[in-house]
């Protein structure tokens, strides 16, 4: 399922555009965890990796889905958007776009993820963040899988 050539693989921080701090590195540290637990890539610095995985939070929306009749808000959905590119030692993309809404030159792939949260329940935004950065983190690696 995954590439035979590839043995290792480095994760610099991903850069995040988003005003809210921490989002980046919350979203580079599940990454990590994704691929250690779950591939049979090793994540190494960037001396010893034979590839490596950028990524950068380009979009952190909050949405308000339904309110109350104060028009309090009842029901928000947290949407995160990433754009990320998986490259080997030589520069070259590893894994071709998936989206069909990019063009095919690009060698960057873009996902994004919606969490939702009720804050009458006692959820919080963090919860929903957190949720969703757990998305991203799974979807980016399941796609550094090989093509069938």
């Amino acid at each position: 399922m995954y590439r035979p050539d590839i043995q290792t693989v480095y994760v610099p921080m991903f850069a995040s555009e988003s005003f809210r701090r921490g989002l980046g590195e919350r979203l580079t540290e599940a990454v990590v965890r994704e691929i250690e637990s779950t591939t049979p890539y090793k994540v190494v610095s960037p001396e010893m990796a034979d590839s490596t995985l950028r990524g950068e939070l380009v979009a952190d929306q909050k949405v308000v889905i339904a309110e109350n009749g104060l028009d309090e808000a009842r029901v928000i959905q947290e949407t995160l958007t990433v754009v990320y590119s998986w490259t080997d030692s030589r520069g070259q993309a590893l894994r071709d776009p998936l989206s069909l809404d990019l063009a095919p030159a690009l060698s960057a792939e873009t996902i994004n993820t919606s969490s939702k949260f009720v804050p009458e329940a006692g959820q919080t935004m963090s919860i929903a963040q957190e949720e969703a950065i757990r998305d991203l983190a799974v979807q980016i690696v399941r796609n550094m899988q090989a093509p069938w």
